[in-house]
């Protein structure tokens, strides 16, 4: 752990950020594996990746010059269908030996001060993120970590307080200010406050309003097909549904997931036997920005009148709140 935290210290000499500009990357590198044609640049936002550009490769190198926003982080990948893998790129030549069997066991990056600091946070054992940013202020590293790391963990004023501590070089990028947006967001998601209404499609295609469908308590439960987590967790959803449901307690499923086929066969595999809407969209959906969701499983309790009463119950801590609200209105 000593070598660790006197790494972080030396790369705090070298990842004095700039505020972000455009300009043309300086990255090239090696494929391992002789099969490959291409690697896709792409281009990191709300949990996912676009492919912004290609390099063929030739005699097993690729080479890319793109006009790109710097510094920031993006992927790299031999197949826009897979997790790739993360790089900072800064300005300055970047040169990455790129494994595609296992991205991050087996490849390279040299000469993003970056992408070092990074490496060395993901090794750390999980820093507190206001002793970074404390140490690394006006690293795009400190800002990326709490934007995609903390911002789910963090009551809306910890974020702020964190965001305060970013140098005013980061205080305009991308991450921050959607972290601002975040904290607005989360603000008016309190509990004893009123839940927003929505509208979305369920599995036929038919609107489903959240007002036209409260009683009781609602659980609004966000999720996916190809979240582990979440698949983990519907047992106990799916449990407390058995013994509640009579008693008053009701569930409207919020999907994040991308393919309908996928997420009905969740639905049937899981057997959540209640209401369930999706907009099909990824870290995208509408429903998930309008509450806040940064992770999941996540959800909300509201009551017959769409008052909040709790968020993210899960195990044994949601059966243990029903059995307390139902008693009590019994």
């Amino acid at each position: 752990m000593k070598k660790i935290v006197l790494f972080l210290t030396l790369c705090l000499g070298i990842t004095v950020a700039q505020a972000q500009q455009d300009a043309n990357v300086q990255l090239k590198g090696t494929v391992t594996d002789t099969v490959v044609k291409y690697v896709y640049l792409q281009k990191f936002h709300n949990k996912m990746f676009t492919t912004i550009d290609s390099s063929k490769v030739v005699d097993g190198n690729f080479n890319f010059k793109t006009k790109v926003r710097l510094p920031e982080l993006y992927g790299l990948s031999v197949n826009t269908a897979d997790s790739p893998l993360y790089i900072f790129l800064e300005k300055g030549p970047i040169s990455v030996k790129l494994s595609p069997a296992k991205y991050y066991n087996n490849s390279a990056v040299e000469g993003s001060a970056s992408q070092d600091l990074f490496n060395a946070y993901r090794k750390a054992e999980d820093p507190e993120i206001s002793k970074f940013i404390t140490e690394h202020p006006a690293s795009i590293v400190s800002a990326y970590v709490l934007y995609r790391n903390w911002s789910y963990r963090l009551a809306p004023e910890q974020i702020t307080q964190n965001i305060a501590l970013l140098d005013k070089s980061l205080q305009n990028i991308t991450y921050v200010n959607e972290l601002k947006e975040l904290v607005k967001v989360l603000d008016g998601l309190a509990v004893g406050k009123k839940a927003p209404d929505f509208t979305e499609n369920d599995t036929n295609g038919k609107p489903v309003q959240l007002s036209q469908n409260l009683k009781g308590y609602t659980l609004i439960d966000f999720w996916a097909s190809w979240c582990g987590p979440c698949r983990r967790e519907n047992p106990n959803i799916v449990a407390a549904y058995k013994q509640y449901h009579d008693k008053g307690f009701n569930i409207i499923g919020v999907s994040l997931d991308k393919k309908k086929e996928n997420w009905i066969k969740g639905i049937n595999d899981d057997h959540l036997d209640w209401l369930q809407v999706s907009d099909l969209a990824f870290w995208n959906s509408k429903i998930a920005k309008q509450y806040g969701v940064r992770a999941i499983p996540g959800n909300y309790l509201v009551d017959s009148k769409g008052i909040i009463v709790a968020r993210n119950l899960h195990g044994e801590e949601l059966q243990a709140t029903l059995k307390s609200l139902l008693e009590k209105q019994l």
